[in-house]
């Protein structure tokens, strides 16, 4: 386990460094000059060379990307072009509420695609197999912005069920829990449909084994053959496939944390990028990707988990 693990952070080490000069030369190409954003417009062009010179802009990129994977090593992820508050610190501050956003979203959305899936796998070809196939089209269908916008208009503004701009709380709150609720709702609708139809299948497949057979012919009541022989055998390819989608759920965060106002990282992302917030921007970037990252590890060490043959091999 230990071997897997350090073998996929070798892994992990090029992808990030070549995240890292993805998100650099992106922001290289924006149409705003950080030094004119932090100067002010009314600020002279001696005032802006001489930030562009204390930001270190006026060096070759290739020095630029060097001073800034050291400032990196050193945990420096720079400050911010706009509030000059220090990079790490809005980062501190953002990444509570969409870990909450994401937790929210996956309680609800991950137990109800794996049920919804098991039961259209057992009553294969009857109404329940068909209505779980035809919700896992539509929640892949939907895109998460048009879902987010209807349940806004529906729940928030004109039955004014549920508050549906910003966080009103922790989440361990009453209030916390009202306010999160379309949001993550939102984020997860659009979890269930994909879950649903990889467990179905895999479930399908693990029903029609010999295992499940001689469990039957012992026997053992029909939930314990689903749940024990089958669902557990059918686990793996549905937990690449959650690991995969919450990677997924980052980017999808960052519309809904726009829509909703969440005081998230995705809301900090977009609002860095379009003020041409630089070092902000790339500190979004980092913990997006490192993110990603350690949930592609989870999955594995999960696989080994799951399936002993798996742990044996390695």
């Amino acid at each position: 386990m230990l071997r897997t693990v350090l073998q996929r952070l070798l892994l992990a080490v090029p992808v990030l460094l070549g995240v890292l000069l993805v998100g650099f030369l992106l922001m290289q190409v924006v149409p705003n000059d950080p030094a004119v954003v932090r100067a002010g417009p009314t600020a002279t062009q001696d005032v802006i060379e001489a930030i562009r010179r204390d930001l270190g802009l006026d060096q070759p990129l290739w020095i630029q990307f060097l001073i800034y994977l050291g400032r990196l090593l050193r945990g420096d992820l720079g400050v911010s072009i706009i509030n000059n508050m220090p990079v790490i610190e809005e980062l501190g501050n953002t990444i509570g509420p969409t870990l909450e956003l994401m937790l929210a979203s996956l309680i609800w959305s991950v137990p109800l695609g794996i049920l919804l899936g098991t039961v259209g796998a057992y009553w294969r070809g009857r109404w329940p197999d068909r209505l779980v196939v035809a919700a896992s089209v539509a929640g892949v269908s939907v895109p998460v912005f048009l879902l987010g916008l209807g349940l806004v208009w529906l729940l928030g503004f004109h039955w004014q069920l549920l508050p549906f701009t910003g966080r009103t709380g922790p989440l361990w709150t009453l209030e916390g829990i009202r306010g999160v609720i379309l949001p993550a709702v939102t984020l997860g609708g659009v979890f269930v449909g994909p879950v649903a139809r990889m467990t179905r299948s895999s479930v399908l497949d693990a029903l029609g084994a010999d295992h499940v057979r001689t469990a039957r012919a012992k026997g053992l009541t029909e939930t314990a053959v689903v749940l024990r022989h089958a669902l557990r055998n059918a686990l793996i390819p549905v937990v690449t496939l959650i690991g995969l989608q919450i990677g997924f759920l980052l980017g999808g965060a960052v519309v809904v944390e726009t829509i909703f106002s969440w005081p998230g990282i995705g809301r900090l992302a977009v609002g860095a990028i379009l003020s041409s917030d630089a070092p902000m921007a790339q500190g979004t970037i980092i913990v997006l990707s490192a993110g990603f990252i350690l949930i592609n590890l989870v999955v594995d060490v999960l696989y080994a988990v799951l399936d002993p043959r798996i742990r044996e091999a390695r």
